[in-house]
This record gives C-alpha cells, sequence and structure tokens, in this order.
C-alpha cells in the first residue's frame, strides 16, 4: 500500500504545508504523473484540485517531467531537476526517477491549481512553512 508526504504549495500566499497520506488517498495520487491534476481530498483540502509537480524516492532521487515511467533510470543531464552543473558545457550521468508516481514515491509536491470554497489555513492547519 501507498505510503507517501505530499507537500503543497499556495502559489498565492507563497506558504507550503506537509501532509502524510497513506492507504485509499494515497493510492489516488498512484499511477498519476507530473503535470496532472488531483481531487484535492486526497490531501485534505476538499473541493480544491492540486496539480503534481514532482517528488523524490526514498533514496533522494528525483522525479523529472521527461522521464517516462514510475522506474529509476540513468540519464546524461547538463543541468535541470536533479543535477546543477559547476561550468558551462559540464554533463553527468545521473539516477533519476521517472514521472509517474508508484510505490516507491517517498514525497510528492504539489501545488494548488483550484481553490475551494474554505481557506487553506482552516483545512491543513495555522501557519504555513514559508520562513522554515
Amino acid at each position: 500500500m501507498a505510503d507517501f508526504q505530499v507537500v503543497v504549495a499556495d502559489p498565492d500566499s507563497g506558504a507550503t504545508y506537509q501532509r502524510d497520506v497513506d492507504g485509499q488517498d494515497a493510492n489516488r495520487f498512484v499511477g498519476r504523473a507530473i503535470g496532472e491534476e488531483v481531487d484535492g481530498g486526497a490531501a485534505g483540502l476538499d473541493g480544491y484540485t492540486l496539480e503534481i509537480t514532482g517528488g523524490s524516492d526514498d533514496a533522494g532521487r528525483p522525479m523529472r517531467g521527461d522521464v517516462s515511467g514510475p522506474n529509476l533510470k540513468e540519464v546524461l543531464l547538463d543541468g535541470g531537476t536533479g543535477y546543477k552543473p559547476s561550468r558551462d558545457g559540464e554533463r553527468k550521468r545521473v539516477t533519476v526517477r521517472g514521472s509517474e508516481v508508484s510505490e516507491a514515491t517517498a514525497q510528492l509536491n504539489v501545488k494548488i491549481a483550484e481553490r475551494g470554497d474554505e481557506s487553506v489555513e482552516d483545512l491543513l492547519g495555522e501557519g504555513g512553512d514559508e520562513d522554515e
């Protein structure tokens, strides 16, 4: 059964909220890919729509939107998610995870795409992590 942490970003306020999600709610995310929208009820935001923006597995390997599937893959990168070159033209082979959410996902990053009736603070708790 899937079990991971969902980090919800509120683009309007700049705050982030962390929620542990497991069971049936976590299964709503499994099989979805980066860029897809999910019902916010899975993360405690009833009436909201969330867009998947990224994530990582238990070893900290990032998900990349340009790598298909949920599996690990070694790709040659010249920058972007998973690798920051220290000089011009530098490339490196890096192991990253595909764009699809799977059982191996440990953290999932999402942002609010469509708002509901209640405020985010009321649904997810007081004070986001904007200063942390």
